[in-house]
């Protein structure tokens, strides 16, 4: 995991004026709230690297116009980041360059921390992301990764006065990253995105017995152990039927809230982990297949469901597949 780099915003100057008496008017001072925001990752098949060029983080909704923070506006933001860089090889000011792949489960990475924003109900927050950002294939290939408007648009914010607010966003690239036919590179949609609030998600973790797999004619042991043997599905509520769950592109009755892959550590055991997780009651669905298109049903059998309470805690919920 990369190192997390702290960010400051300016504050934000808001005047507002109230009468006093016989006319009078006096200049309050704006109510602020600090507001943190990370980014984490669920893995997917086929990639090296998927690094996002972000450049800035707006909030909007709140009555008295948006609140915008731009990456490399304070003095230790400025710090070098050469991630993102255009099509000629120059350094694009104002990124920071994330590789979501170095962020499974429980890991994730600051992309500003205690910036100061105005109190209050934002109906949406927005990512602008930079061009620069890019998909590194497992032959070492870069194609562009691409956003619809260069921005992402995400689920709102209720941010009170004097509070500290840390927020986290969970990027489920099984279901947001597509390789559409036709089309020059990937493109990464709002699709499997998750906004959470770090004080109500929690993480599951947990290992997949080798017999298991043997028994249902599943990879084991593969010589190169970065390539999954097995997926983890995880649906909201208890007791979600086999026959009932669909996987990211399907259309059965109980869609995933999240997936991950099982991967062999090169010596004896098959770990997964899914992070920042809301708090509540979950089915998790195990399965060999490891292709899943989003863009369309596949066939994924299920070998067997548990049922998973998920509390909001820095400590993950272990659950094991076992024979």
């Amino acid at each position: 995991m990369k190192t997390a780099i702290t960010t400051t915003a300016a504050l934000v100057s808001i005047s507002l004026l109230a009468a006093c008496g016989g006319g009078s008017s006096g200049e309050l001072e704006p109510q602020m709230a600090s507001f943190s925001l990370g980014v984490s990752d669920a893995p997917v098949n086929g990639a090296k690297a998927v690094m996002v060029c972000f450049s800035e983080i707006e909030l909007t909704g709140n009555g008295v116009g948006s609140q915008s923070f731009t990456i490399g506006d304070d003095d230790v933001a400025a710090e070098a980041n050469d991630n993102c860089r255009d099509g000629q090889g120059n350094l694009l000011p104002n990124t920071r360059g994330i590789d979501l792949l170095l962020l499974d489960g429980a890991k994730s990475e600051a992309l500003i921390t205690g910036a100061e924003f105005a109190a209050g109900n934002y109906g949406q927050l927005r990512l602008e992301i930079a061009e620069g950002s890019y998909v590194e294939l497992e032959d070492g290939m870069r194609e562009p990764l691409r956003v619809p408007s260069n921005e992402l648009k995400l689920g709102g914010v209720t941010l009170s006065a004097g509070g500290t607010f840390n927020y986290t966003l969970e990027f489920d690239l099984r279901k947001a990253m597509v390789n559409p036919p036709g089309q020059d590179g990937y493109l990464l949609k709002p699709t499997g995105l998750r906004l959470v609030d770090n004080s109500e998600v929690g993480h599951l973790e947990g290992q997949v017995d080798e017999g298991l797999l043997i028994t249902n004619s599943c990879t084991v042991a593969p010589a190169d152990a970065s390539l999954p043997v097995a997926t983890v599905y995880l649906y909201q509520g208890a007791d979600r039927p086999l026959a009932e769950l669909s996987d990211n592109g399907g259309n059965n009755t109980y869609q995933p809230y999240a997936s991950t892959n099982v991967y062999f550590d090169g010596v004896s055991e098959y770990n997964y982990s899914i992070g920042f997780i809301e708090a509540d009651m979950y089915t998790a669905a195990l399965s060999c297949d490891v292709a899943d298109d989003p863009e369309q049903a596949d066939a994924i059998e299920f070998l067997q469901a548990q049922n998973v309470t998920i509390a909001a805690s820095a400590t993950a919920v272990t659950l094991d597949f076992t024979e």
